[in-house]
C-alpha cells in the first residue's frame, strides 16, 4: 500500500494523498469482486471513478487537520494510519451523495450524470431487459450502500493502534448515524412541508455540518487521543462553519453558475427543499408581502421556467432574504474563528482551519 507523505500547510499534497489512499483500497476492492465476477469488477470501477471525479476532500482534509491540531506530525509513524481513517470520510461522503442524488432525481453531479442516471444509461444502451430506470436506482442504492460498507472497512483496516481505534470508533458511528437522521429530517421536511427557520437549520447541522466539519474535526481530535476542552472547541467551530457552508450551498443553488456548481440552478426550489434561505423568505413575505409570499409558495416542488425562477430570485432578495442569510454567514464564521483561537490546537493547523473556514463560506474552491 502507498504511503505518501504530506504537509500540513499544503493542502494539495493532502487531496493528493486521499486520493492515493482511496485509489490503492478501491484496487483491492476490483480484485476482490473480479474474483466472485466480470460485472462485479465493472461496478467497482465505476464506483471508483464517481469517487475521484471532482471534490475537493474537504472532510479528509478537516480531519487530518484535527489531528495534527492536537499534536499529530507529519512525521508520526502513525502517520499513514491516520490518513487511510481519514480517507475513510471520502467514502462516506460518496454513499451520502449517491443516495441524496437518488432521493433528490436529481440528474447530474459535478456536472456529469450522477450514479443511477449512469446505471439507467448503460442499461438503455446494453439493450437489457426490464425499465433502465428501475435498474439504474436499484444499482445506485446498492452502490451507495456498497461504499458506505467500504468506508467502515477502510476505518477498521487503516492500521491504527487499538487505542486510537478504540477512541475513534464512538465518534464514526455517531457521525454515520447523525447523516442518516439528517436525511431522514429532510425528507420528513419536505413531506410535511415544514416551512420555519429552525426546522432548516436542524437539517443542516445533522445532514450536513455534522459529517462535512464538526465530526470530522473530532475524528482527528480522537485519534490523537486530544482532552475535552480542544473537542468541544472543534465541534463548536464545526458546527458553526458546517452550517454557514450549508448556508453558502443554499445561495449558490439559486444564484450560482450551474458550470461551477455543477447542478442545475435552482434545483433546491424545483425538488420542494426546505432551505434556510427559502424559509426565511417565506416569514418575511408573510409579514411584508403576502403576494410574494403566495407565489413562492406555488413554486416550491414544481418544474418552474427560466423567468419564474428570475422571479423567485427577485423576491429573495427583495425581501431581504439574501442578506439575513449572508449575515448569519458572516456570524457563525467569525464566531467559528474566535472558538478556534481560544481552543488549544497547535497554531499550524489553526491557521489553516481559519482559512478553510473563509473558503468554505465564502466557497472560494
Amino acid at each position: 500500500m502507498t504511503e505518501t507523505v504530506i504537509r500540513a500547510d499544503n493542502v494539495t499534497d493532502i487531496t493528493d494523498a486521499v486520493d492515493a489512499a482511496i485509489g490503492d483500497f478501491l484496487a483491492d476492492r476490483r480484485a476482490e469482486a473480479d474474483a466472485i465476477g466480470p460485472g462485479l469488477a465493472a461496478t467497482v470501477a465505476d464506483l471508483a471513478s464517481y469517487v475521484s471525479r471532482g471534490g475537493k476532500r474537504v472532510r479528509p482534509t478537516f480531519a487530518w487537520l484535527g489531528w495534527l491540531g492536537a499534536g499529530g506530525a507529519e512525521s508520526d509513524p502513525d502517520a499513514p494510519a491516520v490518513l487511510r481513517t481519514c480517507a475513510a470520510l471520502e467514502l462516506l461522503h460518496a454513499s451520502a451523495l449517491i443516495h441524496d442524488d437518488i432521493i433528490d432525481e436529481s440528474p447530474t453531479r459535478r456536472g456529469l450524470p450522477a450514479a443511477h442516471v449512469l446505471f439507467a444509461d448503460r442499461h438503455r444502451a446494453r439493450r437489457w431487459s426490464g425499465a433502465p430506470n428501475a435498474f439504474g436506482q436499484g444499482m445506485a442504492i446498492l452502490a451507495g450502500d456498497l461504499t458506505l460498507a467500504w468506508a467502515d472497512d477502510l476505518v477498521r483496516t487503516s492500521g491504527l493502534r487499538a487505542d486510537a481505534q478504540a477512541r475513534v470508533g464512538p465518534v464514526w458511528s455517531a457521525m454515520r448515524t447523525e447523516v442518516l437522521y439528517g436525511q431522514l429530517l429532510d425528507l420528513t421536511a419536505q413531506a410535511a412541508g415544514a416551512e420555519d427557520v429552525d426546522s432548516a437549520l436542524r437539517v443542516d447541522r445533522y445532514k450536513t455540518a455534522s459529517y462535512t466539519v464538526e465530526r470530522p474535526l473530532h475524528v482527528g481530535a480522537a485519534i490523537a487521543g486530544a482532552g475535552t476542552g480542544l473537542v468541544a472547541a472543534y465541534r463548536a467551530f464545526g458546527t458553526d462553519i458546517g452550517i454557514a457552508f450549508q448556508l453558502r450551498d443554499d445561495v449558490l443553488g439559486m444564484f450560482g453558475d450551474p458550470l461551477v456548481t455543477g447542478k442545475p440552478s435552482g434545483d433546491d426550489l424545483r425538488e420542494g427543499k426546505r432551505t434556510v434561505l427559502l424559509a426565511t423568505a417565506l416569514e418575511l413575505a408573510d409579514d411584508n408581502d403576502p403576494g410574494a409570499a403566495r407565489f413562492l409558495r406555488s413554486a416550491i416542488g414544481t418544474d418552474i421556467s427560466a423567468a419564474q425562477l428570475d422571479s423567485v430570485r427577485a423576491i429573495l432578495t427583495e425581501t431581504g432574504a439574501v442578506d439575513r442569510v449572508e449575515r448569519d454567514i458572516v456570524r457563525r464564521t467569525d464566531r467559528a474563528v474566535a472558538a478556534l483561537e481560544a481552543s488549544g490546537a497547535t497554531a499550524p493547523a489553526r491557521d489553516r482551519l481559519a482559512a478553510m473556514a473563509v473558503a468554505a463560506t465564502q466557497r472560494a474552491w
